[in-house]
């Protein structure tokens, strides 16, 4: 347990008897008449933004100053619940009369975004109350305020990770408790550099929503269960029982995955972000890390077996069986949901849930046959690490190739298990122009769905449609019927 955890849990208990009666969960919070106002505020107050976040219609500013002198105390009445928070709160509130003053520009919360730490904080159950005009990824590309109460995930055993071989000081897993309308989407995410600010400082955290990654896990993996009369295991049936179970399997899911960034035999910059380049190269860099998440646990799950089970203190025995259920998790939610969510322009995590699924089928540890799904999960392992080997020679022989010529190996890989659309101009291999001319040649070459889904994917997107598209803005205690 951290220094932190132990101050933290002492100072709980000890002071002021008054004050900790006082001080509210954050659950608590999402009913208290401050939060009420804050949020029916900030929804408000979105109706006058434009995407930039300004407010630029002077009619709209007295409505937005009203909104403003709501939301400034509602803030402070709060912030006592949050104690761990209070520079943030404070400066929040500075920032939001900042904005006010100025006349509701674009917005500028750089100084609030660097008072808030939630990397510094990682308690189990602790509480944040997180407002900034931001965008949501995968929901509003607005930079309107949001407001949400969050609750960190970070059982025992996840503590014991990353004190150990997956250090990720940058991490924070979090829970829903309540949000204004950018979460009421497919938003997973909160990021530092989504938030409206005058320069981009060093980023220190990140954070996942693990209740929602989960949520939407349940309820799209019972379904395409049932749809392709897939027998599941025992222990990955019981995590649709268990929304609890399934949020610490995200967790372990996605700290080592978010590590993987920029760690091992990599090109110099594997992921790219501030380049244009073919999407196929984001999904296999998002896809090698995922597949590192199931090697590790993979490897994770065969050396605390090997212990006797008594030797073993409950942290490990916790890692050792959810390190079995990440595996599951990897496989169904690359090939369930990846696959077919959102829409075909460029869609580089649904290849990824492509590629994953032709490897298996290829490889004889997946089977479609008479209309049902079959898996040997005995084989599954050693078949999955082959693929991530796969990837990783491929970055490693990168080191000594041209950009472009990692491209073309890129996309060679690629189509030994894909199968790329007939117009291809890359499957027909491109001209000497567009090979001598610069990248961007190259990425405007690249069809926006490149890779079209399979017989069995239209036939599975067809019935499954429906259910992925109602897990918008679904958390760990929404109902996870399908």
């Amino acid at each position: 347990m951290s220094q932190f955890v132990q101050e933290f849990s002492k100072d709980a208990i000890v002071g002021e008897p008054e004050v900790v009666e006082d001080r509210l969960s954050v659950r608590e919070v999402a009913a208290h008449p401050a939060w009420l106002r804050l949020q029916d505020a900030v929804t408000a107050l979105q109706t006058l933004q434009v995407q930039d976040g300004s407010v630029p219609e002077p009619a709209d500013h007295a409505a937005a100053t009203e909104h403003v002198a709501t939301i400034v105390p509602a803030i402070a009445e709060l912030a006592p619940h949050f104690p761990h928070d209070a520079a943030f709160l404070e400066a929040v509130q500075h920032d939001f009369a900042r904005w006010r003053d100025e006349g509701f520009g674009v917005p500028d919360f750089l100084d609030s975004l660097s008072a808030f730490q939630p990397q510094q904080h990682r308690v189990d159950g602790l509480g944040h109350l997180v407002v900034f005009p931001m965008v949501t990824q995968n929901g509003s590309s607005s930079r309107f305020v949001e407001a949400v109460l969050v609750e960190v995930i970070w059982p025992e055993f996840i503590a014991e990770l990353e004190a150990g071989d997956y250090g990720n000081a940058l991490f924070v897993a979090l829970r829903f408790v309540d949000f204004t309308p950018g979460y009421d989407t497919n938003s997973a995410v909160l990021f530092p550099e989504t938030v409206a600010m005058r320069e981009l400082p060093t980023f220190t955290w990140g954070a996942i929503f693990q209740d929602r990654e989960a949520a939407r896990y349940r309820r799209v993996v019972r379904a395409a269960a049932e749809i392709t009369k897939l027998d599941l295991p025992d222990d990955a049936r019981a995590m649709l029982d268990d929304q609890e179970l399934t949020e610490q399997v995200f967790v372990m899911w996605d700290i080592i995955h978010d590590r993987s960034h920029m760690r091992g035999d990599l090109p110099f910059d594997p992921f790219m972000i501030k380049q244009r380049m073919p999407f196929f190269l984001y999904s296999l860099e998002e896809l090698r890390c995922d597949l590192t998440a199931f090697r590790e646990s993979v490897r994770l799950e065969r050396t605390l077996s090997a212990l006797p089970d008594a030797s073993l203190q409950d942290a490990q025995r916790a890692i050792r069986d959810h390190a079995r259920l990440v595996q599951y998790a990897v496989v169904f939610d690359r090939i369930f949901r990846f696959a077919i969510t959102g829409s075909r322009v460029r869609n580089y995590d649904g290849l990824g849930g492509q590629l994953l699924f032709a490897w298996m089928h290829q490889h004889d540890v997946l089977h479609w046959t008479d209309t049902q799904l079959t898996i040997d999960w005995e084989a599954v392992p050693d078949v999955i690490i082959a693929l991530s080997d796969e990837i990783n020679e491929l970055y490693r022989r990168s080191i000594d190739r041209p950009k472009a010529a990692h491209w073309l190996a890129a996309y060679e890989m690629l189509t030994r298990t894909l199968t790329p659309h007939p117009a291809s101009a890359w499957a027909r291999g491109l001209p000497t122009e567009t090979l001598a001319g610069p990248p961007k040649g190259y990425t405007d070459a690249v069809m926006d769905d490149e890779f079209p889904l399979s017989m069995f994917y239209e036939a599975l997107n067809k019935k499954m449609a429906p259910v992925i598209a109602s897990t918008a803005g679904i958390t760990g205690t929404t109902s996870v019927a399908a």
